[in-house]
C-alpha cells in the first residue's frame, strides 16, 4: 500500500518562501469558498481538496497561503469580521455626538453578529470538536479580541474629547462590557432559535437603544455645575 499522506497532513514545507509574493485575488477567492462550505457542512464535513475545487484553485495554492485547515478556518471567521466591522467603523469621529457614534458601532456590530452566517458560525465554534481543537481560542484572537481594541481605543479618544467619562484603567473593560450589552438575550434567543428572525429583527433597535442609554449612564461624562 502507498504510504503518501493524506490532503490534510501536507507538510508546510510546500508553502511559499517568505520572500514570495502571494496571489491575494486567490487569497480572497479560498476565504470566500471556505467561509461558504464550513458553514454548510461543518469543519470535519469539508477537506481542502473541496475548499480548492470550490475556489478554483490548485490544492497545494491552499497550503501555500493557509498551511492547514485549522488556520484556514480562523482566518475565514477572521475576514468576516474584517469586512463586516472595518477599522472605519471605529473612526472617533469627534463632530459626531457620542450616542450617534455608540449607536453607529451597536449596529454595525449587532448586524455583524446577527447575521444567519455569523449564527452559524457561532453554533460551529461551540461544537466539541472545535473546542478540542481550541480553534474558539485562536478565533478570538483574530477576531472579537480585535473589535474589542479597536472599539477601546475609540473610547479613549472620546474620553479625551470629555465625551466620556471612564477611568484610564477602566477603558478595555468599558470596550468589553459594551459589547456584552449589545449581545443580550436577544443574541442568545437568535442562536438558540428561539424566536423566528421577524421577531428578533422587530426588537433589535429597542434593544440597540436601551443597551447604549445604559452605557450612557455608566459612562457618559457628566455636565458641569
Amino acid at each position: 500500500m502507498s504510504s503518501r499522506p493524506s490532503p490534510e497532513a501536507l507538510p508546510e514545507a510546500r508553502s511559499a518562501g517568505p520572500g514570495r509574493p502571494k496571489d491575494l485575488t486567490k487569497r480572497a477567492a479560498i476565504l470566500a469558498a471556505a467561509e461558504r462550505m464550513f458553514l454548510q457542512q461543518g469543519f470535519e464535513g469539508v477537506s481542502m481538496d473541496q475548499i480548492a475545487a470550490e475556489a478554483g484553485v490548485s490544492k497545494l495554492t491552499v497550503y501555500s497561503h493557509f498551511g492547514d485547515k485549522d488556520t484556514l478556518f480562523t482566518e475565514a471567521a477572521a475576514a468576516y469580521c474584517e469586512q463586516q466591522m472595518p477599522a472605519s467603523v471605529f473612526e472617533p469621529a469627534s463632530g459626531t455626538p457620542i450616542r450617534q457614534r455608540l449607536m453607529e458601532v451597536a449596529e454595525a456590530f449587532f448586524a455583524m453578529i446577527g447575521s444567519p452566517e455569523a449564527i452559524a458560525g457561532h453554533r460551529l465554534l461551540c461544537t466539541p470538536q472545535m473546542v478540542e481543537k481550541r480553534l474558539p481560542q485562536r478565533f478570538w484572537k483574530s477576531g472579537p479580541e480585535r473589535v474589542q481594541a479597536a472599539f477601546a481605543e475609540l473610547l479613549r479618544r472620546r474620553v479625551e474629547t470629555g465625551d466620556l467619562d471612564i477611568e484610564a484603567t477602566r477603558v478595555d473593560t468599558a470596550a468589553a462590557q459594551f459589547f456584552v450589552l449589545l449581545k443580550g438575550d436577544l443574541h442568545q434567543r437568535m442562536v438558540f432559535d428561539c424566536d423566528d428572525a421577524g421577531t428578533c429583527a422587530a426588537q433589535r433597535r429597542a434593544h440597540l437603544d436601551a443597551s447604549v442609554d445604559m452605557f450612557l449612564r455608566a459612562y457618559g461624562a457628566r455636565p458641569a455645575r
